[in-house]
């Protein structure tokens, strides 16, 4: 018991001091883990060797990993963007996996079932890297966004169907009988968690989520009871856990539930990656790294360009399709559970799950440097990739509601909290405004209401072709990123020098930096607050009942905010 602590501290604090670094070079923590199960195992140091117990840790880390990822399994994106989703992300798998299958059978001698791991696990994305950039960027909600989560919930569901298949592999039956075993088990557990989770958790989870602690035990207890069903049933318990969580995606409590667990999955995880590093062969570093290399060719490059076809070939244009091939050129966490699974069906040697694992640190590593600054890369490549794009009917046609040759007074970028408070404004001033956003949604939204508006990106310079910069005498953004307020001014003056321009920000140091380049005024919107308040009071000193009217006004327009869906930033950020 001793060994297995001085083992789990070493591994944890070897971890957290490769994050750190990492972390400063802007890289996420999972490269931290696989490189500290590297240098402590038996490669390098060899101070650390996997037990039987650090192997049921990983696999109560896939477990909570998996019932995380069922919890967040948002069916209801695909109603929107489902066609394209789907036909992007199958055709893209079948490609991808058939480029990796030939190129390990043919170039790098792989047995054939060891080509078919590689070939598959190259083929999927990384949801939890891709889905955690995005969101930093605050890029979820704009139409590349919700097509790249579309995307990854039907390679998630592939995933989920090959893992069970695999699972019951275990059986001697033909591949006939695994695959209508597989499905009408699969068919069996859906109606059965549909019954449950529409029937009988809604006024069970009332119940317990009256307790904080009562609803973290029953979460667990749900997970481990269904698991354990699952691996009766012939399959992983990791499968029962993505279940478990599937079935309370639709229960209005279940961001606390992830949020509580989130900690849990992080330690085990951990382990889990860990102990996949300690499985790096480097005694055959030169055999696998040309591979690796290869590989990972495969998936930075030539897998976005097989997205960005298929985007294009279905009516996207091509800033859209660069911006989600770019987010989806890395392995997935998925692609390491099953190459795990091949190990422990004896499917796998160590040399292909080197070169998998090898090829899922460079393409993690560069892709998140691909995905943060996706924006500067289009303005350079945008330009090359004019071929994947249709010249007639564009499936973002449907976002554009103005007319191209209407000259406006005022152009607004970013309807948020902020252009909420400002339209107001300028309907009252009888003014023609337009606004540009890159949230579809809101597009929608402010079409039914007959307001102009545009779906797109601020910082897209091509966008500047929709308006009529020349005629235009104020404009304002509400979008707190430099480069992209940048952008705008630099394009707006160039074109108009008597333009008013407006713009926002949340830092001192970039507000004092926009006034230098031209900026005519900057809102900064938690100073405003301060101010507003310090000028009510005043006006109005203690004198209740004028501060009573404003809280009567204040509370309408709060509830108007929250039926647009507005919420208050928990904290700064510099995104969109």
């Amino acid at each position: 018991m001793e060994q297995i602590f001085l083992q789990l501290s070493l591994a944890i604090i070897a971890a957290t001091t490769i994050a750190i670094f990492l972390k400063y070079i802007k890289q996420p923590t999972i490269i931290s883990y696989i490189l500290a199960g590297l240098i402590l195992g038996p490669s390098v140091l060899n101070i650390f060797t996997t037990s039987p117990e650090f192997e049921v840790f990983s696999e109560i880390g896939v477990a909570f990993l998996l019932f995380i990822v069922g919890l967040n399994l948002n069916l209801n994106t695909l109603k929107e963007v489902g066609f394209a989703s789907f036909l992007t992300a199958f055709f893209q798998v079948v490609v991808t996996a058939v480029i990796g299958f030939l190129a390990s059978f043919y170039f790098f001698h792989f047995s054939a079932i060891a080509s078919a791991y590689v070939g598959i696990a190259v083929a999927f994305s990384s949801t939890i890297i891709i889905v955690k950039l995005l969101s930093d960027k605050r890029d979820i909600e704009t139409l590349y966004g919700k097509l790249s989560v579309g995307f990854l919930i039907v390679q998630d569901i592939i995933a989920i169907f090959l893992i069970m298949l695999l699972s019951a592999s275990k059986t001697e039956a033909s591949i006939s009988t695994l695959l209508i075993n597989t499905f009408a088990k699969l068919a069996g557990i859906i109606i059965i968690l549909y019954i449950v989770s529409q029937y009988v958790f809604p006024k069970l989870i009332s119940f317990v989520a009256e307790s904080q602690e009562l609803l973290f035990l029953f979460s667990i207890s749900w997970a481990l009871a269904l698991s354990t069903a699952m691996a009766l049933s012939g399959f992983t318990i990791e499968i029962g856990a993505l279940f478990a969580g599937i079935a309370l995606a639709s229960s209005s409590y279940h961001y606390e539930i992830s949020g509580r667990i989130r900690p849990l999955r992080d330690f085990f995880i951990a382990l889990f990656f860990i102990t996949l590093g300690t499985k790096f062969v480097l005694t055959s570093f030169y055999q696998v790294i040309i591979p690796a290399l290869i590989l990972s060719v495969l998936v930075l490059a030539i897998k976005p360009l097989i997205v960005m076809a298929i985007m294009g070939l279905i009516g996207y244009k091509k800033r859209t399709s660069f911006m989600m091939g770019t987010a989806v050129g890395q392995v997935s966490e998925f692609s390491l559970i099953l190459v795990i699974l091949g190990v422990n069906l004896g499917h796998l040697t160590d040399e292909p799950v080197t070169v998998i694992t090898i090829t899922a640190l460079i393409t993690i590593a560069i892709s998140t440097y691909l995905i943060k600054y996706n924006t500067n890369l289009y303005g350079i490549f945008g330009k090359y990739f004019n071929f994947l794009e249709k010249k007639f009917a564009s499936k973002e046609d449907k976002y554009k509601f103005h007319d191209k040759d209407t000259n406006y007074d005022i152009v607004l970028f970013g309807h948020n909290r902020i252009g909420y408070s400002l339209v107001n404004t300028f309907k009252k001033m009888k003014k023609k405004f337009l606004i540009i956003d890159y949230n579809p949604d809101i597009i929608r939204m402010l079409a039914r209401e007959g307001i102009n508006s545009i779906y797109a990106d601020a910082s897209d310079p091509e966008i500047f072709e929709e308006i009529n910069v020349h005629k235009v005498s104020m404009a304002i953004s509400t979008i707190p990123d430099m480069d992209t307020s940048m952008m705008i001014m630099q394009k707006v003056r160039r074109e108009n020098p008597k333009c008013l321009l407006i713009m926002t920000t949340h830092q001192i140091d970039d507000g004092i930096k926009l006034y230098e380049r031209g900026a005519d005024y900057v809102i900064m919107p938690h100073f405003l607050g301060g101010e507003h308040a310090s000028a009510m009071i005043e006006k109005y000193g203690t004198d209740v009942n004028k501060f009573v009217k404003e809280r009567i006004n204040h509370l309408y327009e709060l509830k108007k905010r929250k039926e647009a869906g507005h919420e208050h930033p928990s904290r700064d950020f510099h995104g969109k």
